[in-house]
């Protein structure tokens, strides 16, 4: 296959986060990089159900300016995949309908199960996979995706609709998180992921791999035991002190935590619960954090295509 010299580009249209990635294909058959942007955008601020006008404004302005940064880098072809909030929104449908109408970009909503399989095509271009299984775990806003994977082999996977805004709204009403709502979220949690708990079971894991987000920030707070540029391998004996702090700490002072982004700290208490449910369901005794995702998934399909 020809591959274009011409940069490519795909947008990842998350429930909190949009992302722009261009790239150019090189000779080795993979891609450099030329340009990288996220935008908090945060869709399902008030409702997972609906796209408030304040954040259906924030997506549609987003958009408009990634048209703006397309055409100065005169990209060739452009993808972008709605997840969670925008399969969810009633009005989901009149959003990526503007934005086609205003931007020519038109969206692909993707299900939970295309959305995992794009996550690990990105996560094995930066993480070296052999034949043990590893857990791997994406926490969005609107859901959460797991696969149980080696490197030539898919054991189990699943998106279950619990990602961070969902949890955070319906459990963290108070500051700082109140014990009763610990418990309830807890116990949600329990219930929901009773599937991958069994699957768990079958296949034991002893790394589970993060991808970016949230574990962006567990990577600044944990030392890293590796300096690589596309992952890094951190010890987890430090998780149940930091999963203290959070769960002590009001937003203000999470506002001004080291090493926590202003953009995350509202819903790093019910992300960091997530993480602790799923450290206790297996013998984990690494995280490795990935860079790369979702984006980098649908950008080697592209570079496949050509």
């Amino acid at each position: 296959m020809t591959k274009t010299n011409q940069p490519l580009a795909v947008i990842d249209l998350g429930t909190n986060t949009f992302h722009l990635l261009i790239a150019q294909a090189d000779s080795a058959g993979g891609f450099s990089e030329i340009f990288r942007e996220r935008r908090f955008v945060k869709l399902a601020q008030e409702s997972i159900d609906f796209i408030h006008p304040t954040a259906y404004q924030r997506g549609l302005t987003t958009m408009l300016d990634y048209k703006e940064i397309l055409d100065r880098h005169q990209v060739a072809q452009v993808r972008a995949f709605g997840t969670a909030a925008l399969r969810t929104a009633q009005n989901g449908a009149d959003f990526v309908r503007e934005i086609k109408e205003k931007t020519g970009i038109t969206i692909q909503l993707i299900d939970g199960e295309q959305e995992a399989r794009y996550i690990l095509r990105g996560v094995r271009l930066a993480i070296p996979f052999d034949e043990t299984p590893k857990l791997i775990m994406d926490i969005g806003g609107g859901s959460v995706e797991f696969l149980i994977a080696n490197e030539t082999q898919v054991f189990w996977m699943q998106s279950f609709p619990i990602g961070v805004a969902v949890l955070y709204r319906t459990f963290h009403r108070h500051e700082p998180i109140e014990e009763n709502e610990m418990l309830a979220l807890r116990q949600f949690l329990a219930a929901k992921l009773a599937p991958l708990t069994e699957a768990l079971k079958t296949h034991p894991c002893s790394q589970l791999v993060g991808v970016s987000g949230t574990f962006d920030v567990l990577e600044n707070l944990l030392e890293r035991a590796s300096t690589a540029p596309t992952y890094s391998i951190n010890k987890i004996n430090r998780f149940p002190q930091i999963l203290e702090q959070f769960v002590q700490a009001g937003l203000e002072e999470r506002l001004h935590l080291k090493g926590v982004p202003p953009y995350r700290a509202d819903m790093i208490v019910v992300a960091m619960v997530l993480i602790d449910f799923i450290l206790n369901a297996s013998a984990f005794e690494e995280i490795w954090v990935s860079q790369y995702d979702l984006k980098e998934g649908m950008l080697s399909e592209l570079l496949e295509s050509l």
